[in-house]
């Protein structure tokens, strides 16, 4: 919970977050990740942290710099392989659950002093979208009985009130 109620209130991981290389984000998080290239830009995959990259302001020649990233809970449920959660990350904040309730990182979130109202241009039926205080961060919980859009609830799935994602652009 630690963690995820660090990146919802200062917008990093590991001490980077936006604007920064990704050569950074390789200090924080190790080597071991999936880039995706395409249309210009970067997406790397590192399982639970993805970050997204652009190409920096002109004069810049061939640098690029994270423009956003997400911190991908609903992915724990179903992929419990080591690779999953960065090893960094593991080291620093212990075991990752596969489910977090929103309530739970709600309280952590104001026990650090910060306020979360509903984004209400950025909810839908199956996700509420959370704005937190003074943060770039947007917190998705599921909002419906079917986060899957199956029509069918998944008992052993992403129930209400789970946070699906944590974002920062």
């Amino acid at each position: 919970m630690d963690f995820y109620a660090h990146v919802a209130v200062r917008g990093e991981v590991l001490g980077v977050g936006l604007g920064a290389a990704p050569e950074a984000w390789e200090a924080a998080l190790g080597a071991s990740c999936l880039d995706v290239p395409g249309g210009g830009l970067l997406r790397r995959d590192y399982g639970l942290v993805e970050i997204n990259f652009s190409p920096d302001q002109p004069g810049r020649q061939g640098r690029i710099s994270c423009f956003g990233f997400g911190v991908t809970i609903q992915r724990l449920l179903y992929d419990r392989s080591p690779n999953t959660v960065p090893p960094p990350l593991s080291r620093k904040y212990g075991e990752f659950a596969p489910r977090v309730a929103f309530e739970e990182l709600q309280a952590a979130i104001l026990a650090l002093g910060r306020t979360i109202e509903l984004d209400e241009h950025n909810t839908s039926s199956d996700m509420d979208c959370y704005r937190v205080s003074a943060s770039a961060a947007r917190i998705h919980v599921v909002a419906g009985p079917y986060p899957y859009g199956s029509g069918a609830p998944d008992p052993d799935g992403h129930q209400r009130g789970d946070v699906w994602s944590i974002d920062v652009w």
